[in-house]
């Protein structure tokens, strides 16, 4: 593949993943092109862009998911290329068919490595062939539960239930003996219809308080990879991730090398380019089964950078170019620690149900370490079309506990109103012992986290304090031009002196 350096991208994406990658493309000297619908027309990731193009209706099936919208966007500006972020048409071989048939080029990898990695149960298949171990299981799709208990009695219950196309915590379910079988297929094969358009189901092995551990991976298209170390995620709700660390606290040095080295030949087996992530479950035993790669730059991409001093982005714009993977192996080590806190309009006193509405004030905070990839600002309102995630709040430090301690000062300083968010939640997990010494597993907030009593009350004085801020912002608000969206508040650094835990629009 011939070196050929991008003049112009176009990101296919919005919101704090879409200014992320703005952000390295300006480093690279390439121009930005944002696409957006019409409640985005002020979001961050429009004011960032050298150029945006509007793309339609607020729901994603009129706009970020609409191919022959984006292609066109892409042709009016003279785009050389297309990034698709995470989320909406990242993991879709088809449009990246359809962005290489047009001419463009496609910054992630090849539709026949999303295809194999795309379907849960081509992707078992491979990866039994390839000899990276895979959670006991069936490799076929079951649509019958007297089939589906036949194979759960031969692998021992409990069992998990799992849609081969699925994604983002659907089309999953545990079953713990056979009587509950019959109802559970049918309800995730209902529930994987309508997420996915595919009712495959297949059935594998539940393995029970692992440990989720997944490692990020650069190969160069060409049958070479590289990794760069593991990250922890085992912090989810609802089989989705909250709070993300790199190194995992769990990994002896023999077993991150073993780990590791089964990513790597994961990636080899299907060519992959560009940036990917290998999932494994890592049972209490030691033992460490394939999970899935999804096929993308990840959420939690940014705790990797920090503790490997890399840039992800820049790397998979240079494999695009052709220029090839531009870290060797060796020159790979982790230095410190890193978390990231999902930051979601969300409330967590109410089973994580999402929030919508105006930012009302938002203090960042700084020092040593520090970092926030944010889609928001001041004056902001928050769509109830898309993913609740407003930014990432990302803490580096020279070790772990280095790192809780930073990481709660800076959310105990972090300030941020208007909807209803989970801060509070982030600053409960901190001070959880199996946090802190690391032993918690995936079924840390289902054990452990109790939404009715987590929050602390606020006395009268504060309450009414923050019925004045609020008044004061919308005071302010109403003085301001309407046209002028970044135009600053006299609140902006407005908060209570104590934990920020209430919002205006609960």
């Amino acid at each position: 593949m011939s070196v050929k350096k991008f003049q112009k991208v176009l990101v296919a994406n919005r919101g704090e993943i879409a200014v992320r990658i703005m952000q390295g493309l300006k480093e690279m000297g390439i121009g930005t092109v944002a696409v957006y619908s019409d409640v985005d027309r002020t979001a961050l990731h429009v004011l960032t862009a050298d150029e945006a193009v509007f793309i339609g209706a607020a729901p994603a099936s009129e706009s970020y998911l609409v191919v022959d919208k984006i292609l066109t966007a892409a042709r009016q500006t003279g785009a050389d290329a297309i990034h698709p972020g995470y989320g909406f048409l990242s993991e879709n071989g088809a449009f990246a068919e359809a962005v290489e048939n047009a001419g463009l080029v496609f910054i992630g990898p090849t539709a026949e490595s999303m295809a194999i990695m795309g379907d849960k149960l081509s992707s078992r298949r491979k990866m039994r062939a390839s000899g990276v171990p895979v959670v006991p299981g069936t490799d076929e799709a079951v649509r019958e539960p007297e089939e589906a208990i036949r194979i759960a009695e031969e692998i021992g219950y409990p069992v998990m239930l799992k849609a081969t196309a699925g994604g983002g915590g659907k089309g999953m379910r545990v079953v713990n003996e056979s009587s509950e079988m019959a109802s559970s297929l049918r309800q995730t094969m209902g529930e994987a219809g309508a997420s996915f358009g595919n009712d495959a189901i297949f059935v594998e092995k539940f393995i029970t308080n692992p440990k989720h551990i997944e490692v990020q991976v650069l190969g160069d298209g060409k049958g070479t990879a590289i990794h760069l170390f593991e990250r922890e995620c085992s912090v989810q709700r609802r089989h989705q991730k909250v709070i993300e660390e790199c190194p995992s606290p769990s990994l002896t040095e023999e077993l991150r090398a073993k780990i590791c080295a089964a990513a790597v030949q994961t990636a080899e087996s299907i060519n992959y380019r560009g940036a990917g992530t290998v999932e494994f479950i890592l049972a209490p035993d030691g033992e460490f089964y394939f999970l899935e790669m999804n096929t993308r730059l990840q959420v939690e991409h940014p705790v990797t950078e920090m503790v490997t001093g890399t840039d992800l982005v820049r790397a998979m714009v240079k494999i695009a170019q052709g220029e090839g993977i531009c870290y060797s192996q060796d020159e790979l080590e982790m230095r410190g620690w890193a978390m990231e806190f999902r930051l979601y309009a969300e409330d967590a006193g109410k089973n994580f149900a999402p929030s919508i509405g105006r930012i009302l004030a938002l203090t960042v905070p700084q020092g040593l370490g520090v970092r926030l990839d944010s889609g928001i600002y001041e004056g902001f309102d928050v769509p109830i079309h898309y993913d609740p995630m407003l930014a990432k709040l990302i803490v580096w430090a020279e070790n772990r506990e280095l790192c809780i301690a930073r990481a709660k000062r800076v959310l105990e300083e972090m300030v941020l109103h208007g909807p209803v968010h989970n801060l509070p939640f982030h600053r409960w997990a901190l001070d959880q012992e199996s946090f802190v010494d690391g032993t918690y597993t995936t079924n840390f907030v289902a054990e452990q986290f109790d939404g009715a009593t987590y929050l602390p009350e606020l006395d009268e004085g504060q309450t009414q304090a923050l019925i004045a801020a609020v008044s004061l912002f919308e005071a302010t608000r109403r003085t301001q031009k309407p046209d002028c969206p970044r135009q600053e508040s006299n609140v902006s650094g407005w908060r209570l002196n104590a934990r920020r835990t209430m919002t205006n629009n609960k």
